[in-house]
């Protein structure tokens, strides 16, 4: 798991491209050799960036619903519609496909926010709009969502250097 940290603020230019921030492209290095994955998120109108190791997890858990029943047909194609793999190049890059940026709704301004073991990319606007909406209700969402939320007894790794997948 990686647990990426901090939200961003970048632009994309007119071939598709985002220089990742520097303190997040730190975060994303030791995870580049496996290149990367970005989806449509299935929530929000905003891309989902992968390390590759993360991706496998979420590929493997749809993979394994049966074929034979139409609604898992239908949840896998929507799921998996979109992908793309993409790498970061030495200038610390990566290139989003234009279908991709439609989806989002991506033009110029972009914000690279962290949520949990993934990157989201939003459009800055659609970003800062959903963060205040859920801001006001964040307080009653956060004892719902985190009511018996237990942590692993599991070291935590003060880097990323530490992390490793099994």
């Amino acid at each position: 798991m990686a647990g990426f940290i901090g939200s961003y603020e970048c632009t994309v230019d007119s071939k598709g491209r985002v220089i990742v921030p520097a303190p997040l492209k730190r975060q994303l290095l030791p995870f580049s050799d496996g290149g990367f994955v970005v989806k449509r998120s299935v929530f929000s109108p905003c891309l989902e960036l992968y390390v590759r190791q993360e991706w496998n997890k979420q590929r493997m858990m749809v993979e394994q619903l049966s074929p034979f029943k139409k609604k898992n047909k239908d949840f896998t194609r929507a799921f998996f519609a979109g992908i793309k793999e993409v790498d970061m190049d030495a200038t610390g890059r990566i290139l989003l496909a234009k279908d991709l940026l439609a989806y989002s709704g991506i033009s110029k301004d972009v914000t690279m926010a962290s949520a949990g073991n993934i990157i989201e990319i939003w459009d800055k606007t659609a970003y800062e709009n959903t963060v205040a909406e859920t801001n006001l209700g964040f307080g009653e969402l956060a004892e719902d969502v985190m009511e018996n939320v237990k942590i692993p007894n599991a070291e935590i790794p003060s880097s990323y250097s530490e992390i490793t997948y099994s």
